[in-house]
């Protein structure tokens, strides 16, 4: 039977979950409310982090760090991707997709500790691999959905990196991420557009240095999502949330953070 699955409010925005007996409905909503999306924010839940996790991240240079991300996302798989995405016609919804391919029991790499964490969070594996959709049927709906490769559109993420990375990963139906940070970028500003911006890197400045994305929130007056589990959609729509404000904050003008994902800075 699948997992009871209602819609949620986070921060005045719905959060639908999306299994495989709804993708069809889900996409067919979707492809409605992105017909004039101005912004959209992603999320990916993922099993861990498997190679360079205990590496000092700030004494490696952007191409190690990358190198250590690509390893990490072309070998594990996304458990369940947030989609939040604001119109021009005021309309705020997230969308939540639980992904099937991850099997525990066949030994697909994770860590333990990852899992663990996101279990006490309400991400339920079992359900999941009865219930969720393949990530290549995701793919095809985000071709139809007018998201990718949309002129205009903002894409944000909070810590973006993985996030996008995972995301790439989907769309090109599991294809390797390219060999270098220059070509990832590239691919993502080619999937994506090139108004990306990752909420880490925008607040860093704004707040005087990084802090997580529930402070973040809290700082800009971002209520919390109490009723709803902490999963990918409602960290979507507290990525989005937090955006919106920001830009705000400063006066509509975040060019400069155009195109930088935290951690992938060249310098």
């Amino acid at each position: 039977m699948l997992p009871a699955a209602p819609v949620v409010t986070v921060a005045g925005v719905e959060v639908r979950p999306v299994w495989a007996n709804n993708l069809n409905y889900e996409l067919g909503l979707m492809q409605h409310v992105a017909a004039d999306a101005i912004c959209a924010a992603v999320n990916v839940h993922y099993p861990g982090v498997v190679h360079g996790a205990g590496r000092d991240q700030a004494s490696l240079t952007a191409e190690q760090r990358y190198a250590d991300l690509k390893r990490n996302v072309d070998e594990l798989k996304p458990l369940q991707v947030g989609l939040a995405v604001h119109n021009a016609r005021g309309h705020r919804v997230t969308w939540e997709f639980n992904l099937r391919d991850f099997d525990l029991a066949a030994g697909d790499a994770h860590t333990a500790r990852s899992l663990s964490y996101l279990a006490g969070r309400g991400l339920a594996l079992g359900a999941l691999r009865r219930h969720g959709l393949p990530a290549a049927a995701l793919a095809r709906g985000l071709a139809r959905s007018g998201l990718v490769a949309r002129p205009g559109l903002r894409w944000v993420a909070y810590s973006g990196t993985y996030h996008v990375a995972y995301l790439l990963k989907v769309i090109t139906g599991g294809a390797p991420l390219p060999p270098t940070v220059v070509g990832f970028l590239a691919a993502a500003r080619h999937l994506l557009g090139p108004d990306m911006y990752d909420v880490a890197r925008v607040a860093a400045d704004f707040h005087g240095g990084p802090v997580g994305l529930d402070m973040i929130a809290s700082r800009l007056g971002i209520p919390p999502p109490l009723t709803s589990p902490m999963l990918a959609g409602a960290a979507a729509v507290r990525a989005i949330e937090a955006f919106v404000e920001l830009m705000h904050r400063f006066g509509g003008d975040v060019a400069a953070y155009k195109g930088l994902l935290q951690g992938l800075q060249i310098t």
